[in-house]
């Protein structure tokens, strides 16, 4: 089906089902499949751009976000155009994580070397990775110095959780248990259930006098949660303790989805920046489609709420392929418009097609 039809088509379904509210339509196989190659391929013609000190971030946060989200496309799709371009971009990069030792965000990229790591005997994937961590362990640091941001707990954890996997070694997974909860006690608001940021918004008020919890922010961190659990042992003591967080994160932010499927940048006050921002609701559709794919989520409860996202996100794909409403990098909530895009944008979106796909492909069976 043409990608534009099948826009129209679901924008007039979702008008129909009173601004969805009780939009519970499932979508196809064929028509998931369509459109998170349409948005890969949109974003692998206009590569991210992100610079920074004058330095060209080629294997940085932002492009190792979408590769993340294509490597997600062709575990569920099997289609090896997503390999193809994950292992080109991997090649590009000489495998090698970003300069900087100790921060997070330099690390994401290892993410996508060491999924690639199972279809080769070439080490290369997983030297560097393995390298880096080799270091910070050797001289570690507390959570809460070196992963002080939300963001971070996307962009190395992960990495962190497939190394111990890929290498059989406990003593990432270790590391990895020290580093997170240590971070997640410092920034984890009990009373309302998500993650600051960082510690310059415990205390800062929206305009409207709520907390200020950034949306894509409390993305990052249920984004990153499945790929840690998923490659921790059944035997791990500490994996309950990454399901019990999980789950309290997906009742806390189902809570929040708008009615027309689209998280608020600024969650506890959609007000103050009205417009839809879909990278932030990218990665909570991806993580609830993921609960209930794996059983951690009640279907009957989250799965309206991941199609009412899925709808969404949808609405938010210009006709070339670019997926619009994703939020300009920062560090807060801010506004948005439809012409805005990034890289990690289309890797939400991909992460999020990965798992509602398999939700279709079951709805066909059943």
């Amino acid at each position: 089906m043409n990608r534009l039809k099948l826009s129209i088509l679901l924008v007039v379904a979702f008008a129909l089902s009173g601004l969805g509210q009780e939009f519970v339509s499932y979508p196809s196989s064929d028509e998931v499949k369509i459109l998170m190659k349409d948005v890969a391929s949109y974003q692998i013609k206009n590569p991210s751009q992100h610079r920074s000190n004058n330095r060209n971030f080629a294997n940085g946060w932002v492009p190792a976000s979408f590769y993340i989200g294509v490597i997600a496309a062709y575990e569920s799709t099997g289609d090896k155009y997503y390999l193809a371009q994950a292992s080109s971009w991997a090649k590009s990069n000489k495998y090698q994580l970003g300069p900087r030792l100790r921060h997070a965000d330099d690390h994401a990229c290892g993410s996508v070397y060491l999924s690639l790591h199972p279809n080769s005997k070439n080490d290369k994937r997983l030297k560097a990775v393995k390298g880096v961590y080799d270091q910070l362990i050797a001289s570690p640091k507390p959570g809460r110095e070196d992963w002080w941001w939300c963001d971070a707990l996307f962009m190395s954890p992960p990495t962190l959780a497939q190394l111990g996997t890929v290498t059989g070694n406990k003593k990432y997974h270790k590391f990895l248990h020290e580093m997170y909860w240590d971070t997640a006690e410092y920034l984890f608001d009990k009373n309302d259930a998500l993650f600051y940021r960082d510690q310059r918004y415990f205390f800062r008020r929206s305009k409207f006098g709520q907390k200020v919890f950034w949306s894509r922010g409390n993305g990052w961190v249920i984004g990153g949660l499945p790929r840690i659990i998923s490659n921790l042992p059944e035997s791990d003591k500490q994996r309950d303790s990454y399901i019990e967080l999980f789950k309290t994160l997906a009742a806390s932010l189902s809570e929040l989805q708008g009615v027309d499927g689209y998280w608020r940048s600024s969650l506890l006050d959609p007000d103050e920046y009205p417009n839809p921002e879909s990278s932030g609701s990218g990665f909570i559709t991806y993580a609830l489609a993921w609960g209930i794919n794996e059983g951690y989520l009640e279907q009957d409860v989250y799965e309206p709420v991941v199609l009412k996202g899925w709808s969404a996100l949808v609405r938010a794909i210009h006709g070339s392929g670019k997926i619009g409403w994703v939020q300009d990098i920062g560090m807060d909530p801010r506004d948005v418009s439809f012409d805005d895009t990034h890289a990690y944008g289309a890797g939400a979106f991909l992460l999020a097609g990965s798992e509602v796909l398999k939700i279709a492909i079951k709805g066909e069976t059943e």
